[in-house]
């Protein structure tokens, strides 16, 4: 197979993980006989810094033309220390699942036997962990009307859903869940908010198209506790875009490293993968970033093109590296840390 790729290296620890991705990845082709071409393209803060604009309409153009996206992070602390900047790296990420389509974000939450010791929760309440959110990514608070009022003394964030975009989102949870356990939790604050009340109103409606599936419904707030006592009570999740974004990133270190967790986000037509971690600035530059989600996120890559074989082959190593002690210093505990290059060029050779 043949495949065209974006590649979004962003900022921060960005370029370094994705480095070891593509290293990865290229390992991967050269042994099932694929073939992969790449295109780099400016987001983020390195965007800014090149053409003053966090998604330029040269890299939208590349995205739309490639068959996936493989994006790294974005994130400065120059932008995030300077409340009045109109042109943040954010509005770049924001900007480009809008243009791409891309309303469904995916993020596993599983655990690696040989890291199970190493999560913050205890040993029995994570055993068998599996886990999927599909957050809706292209509604919600962080696109509704937002601006100041009362001298600039009163600001103020919309939340506005419409049915379609619910529907949408939970087609895709219905059909997951169909290829898992088929159970599926729609999480929501319905008992005060009104868009949560359409959320559940029309996942309720959705329910008779897909009869096999068992539906709960759970308020965010207990659902943020349940995560932390029994995680692997879920199966399929599906939210708002607010909820989803804090619930993700707790569940993620369920696994011992936010470093560890990938994720993808889709559209109609649009594929992007990404680590589900931020830029990490202070690691920037320093060759000590773990690049597993960013690699695991490539597996994701492969899997959503049919090539299953190829994608185990990458969990496979990275379970072999975990085991082995390949490991950045987030998870060396003591023991030798290996860099960020490093721990790429170890998979790459024994994938």
């Amino acid at each position: 197979m043949k495949l065209n790729i974006a590649l979004l290296a962003g900022d921060g620890i960005g370029p370094e993980v994705i480095d070891q991705a593509v290293k990865v990845s290229n390992a991967i082709a050269k042994k099932f006989n694929h073939e992969i071409n790449w295109t780099p393209a400016l987001t983020g803060a390195a965007a800014i810094d090149a053409v003053g604009e966090p998604y330029p309409d040269e890299t939208h153009a590349i995205c739309e033309a490639a068959d996936a996206v493989l994006f790294g992070a974005i994130g400065h602390p120059r932008f995030d220390n300077d409340p009045s900047a109109k042109v943040r790296p954010e509005q770049g990420l924001l900007k480009m699942r809008q243009k791409l389509g891309l309303f469904a974000n995916v993020r596993p939450t599983f655990t690696f036997p040989s890291l199970i010791d190493k999560s913050p929760l205890k040993r029995e309440r994570i055993e068998g962990t599996d886990l999927i959110i599909l957050r809706e990514l292209t509604g919600g608070i962080y696109f509704g009307e937002r601006g100041r009022k009362d001298n600039g003394d009163t600001a103020f964030d919309t939340c506005t859903y419409t049915r379609a975009e619910v529907q949408r989102l939970a087609k895709k949870g219905f059909e997951l869940a169909m290829t898992r356990s088929k159970k599926l939790c729609c999480v929501d604050k319905a008992n005060v908010l009104e868009s949560s009340r359409l959320w559940r109103e029309t996942v309720q409606a959705m329910e008779k198209e897909y009869p096999e599936v068992e539906v709960s419904y759970e308020f965010v707030d207990a659902v943020a506790m349940r995560l932390v006592q029994w995680p692997n009570s879920y199966d399929v999740m599906i939210t708002e875009n607010l909820f989803g974004d804090i619930l993700t990133d707790e569940a993620s270190v369920i696994s011992g490293s936010m470093g560890l967790m990938p994720s993808a986000s889709v559209g109609e037509k649009a594929k992007l993968y990404e680590p589900i971690h931020g830029s990490y600035p202070q690691a920037a530059g320093k060759d000590i970033a773990n690049p597993l989600a960013t690699v695991l996120s490539a597996a994701m890559l492969f899997e959503d093109f049919k090539l299953v074989e190829e994608a185990q082959a990458i969990r496979d190593v990275v379970n072999k590296s975990l085991a082995e002690g390949i490991v950045t210093e987030d998870l060396s505990e003591g023991a030798k840390a290996y860099k960020t290059s490093e721990v790429g060029d170890w998979l790459a050779k024994n994938v």
